[in-house]
């Protein structure tokens, strides 16, 4: 008797003591970063996971100057891969999310706190494109997965989409790569956030592309860039070897 009251009295003692730690943690990062109350408890809540349930380790930081607007680009392994960009920032990254993720009832607040920019699958976005260029533009940052989905195959990267080339030629912006390994997968959108793991990010230095600046509607430019990111991200993974690939208009993995 006396075990089992001891037992749950250090129980509520860890969740009380989590629970407390979150709050303090949402209070610092409300008063130091321009965010909403309800953003700044998500991103408290988000540094316990990463850092406990999900062992993260993070080599390199985003090399971006204070009001430097960029766009990150990194591989896709799971729906929370955005979870550990965050920690490598000082701001808010707004991250491309397919639309038919952002109208789910237990989803819509979540990714309307996050400001994500809600864009669509097939063909190109205007809206979408015009949003996330008017954030690089202003010293945001933007996140975008060129593989367009999850790889749930043993390839280091599906082929790539020439989103993010567009609009970082448009915004004027450098681009970032990055490489995550390890990032807990179950096949749905919610059952990651139960899984234990082990996630090592790593973060590249920014490409400058400013040679390619005014040539954003040039196909040729934007295939080139394309590849470059996609070999960035590889070598990001220790893969010296490897030849990126195009998607097509209708590609299917």
């Amino acid at each position: 008797m006396f075990s089992a009251v001891v037992t749950e009295a250090l129980a509520i003692c860890v969740l009380g003591g989590t629970g407390l730690v979150l709050a303090v943690w949402a209070v610092i990062v409300y008063r130091r970063f321009p965010y909403t109350p309800a953003l700044a408890l998500l991103l408290g809540w988000n540094y316990l996971m990463v850092r406990i349930l999900w062992r993260t380790r993070i080599d390199g930081r985003m090399a971006l100057p204070p009001g430097q607007g960029a766009v990150i680009v990194c591989n896709h392994r799971g729906p929370i891969d955005p979870a550990f960009i965050v920690l490598t920032v000082d701001r808010l990254v707004h991250w491309m999310v397919a639309k038919e993720y952002c109208v789910r009832p237990v989803l819509a607040w979540f990714f309307r706190t996050c400001e994500v920019i809600p864009t669509s699958r097939e063909g190109t976005d205007t809206a979408a494109t015009k949003l996330a260029i008017r954030y690089a533009r202003q010293g945001g940052l933007v996140g975008i997965f060129p593989e367009g989905r999850i790889n749930t195959t043993d390839q280091t990267l599906l082929p790539g989409r020439p989103g993010a080339a567009m609009i970082a030629l448009k915004a004027r912006v450098p681009v970032v790569p990055c490489y995550l390994t390890g990032s807990p997968y179950d096949g749905t959108a919610l059952g990651c956030l139960l899984m234990p793991a082990k996630v090592r990010l790593r973060v590249g230095q920014p490409l400058d592309i400013s040679q390619y600046y005014g040539r954003e509607n040039d196909r040729e430019v934007l295939e080139e860039l394309t590849r470059l990111f996609l070999v960035e991200i590889a070598k990001l993974a220790r893969c010296r070897d490897f030849r990126p690939r195009l998607a097509g208009r209708f590609y299917k993995p």
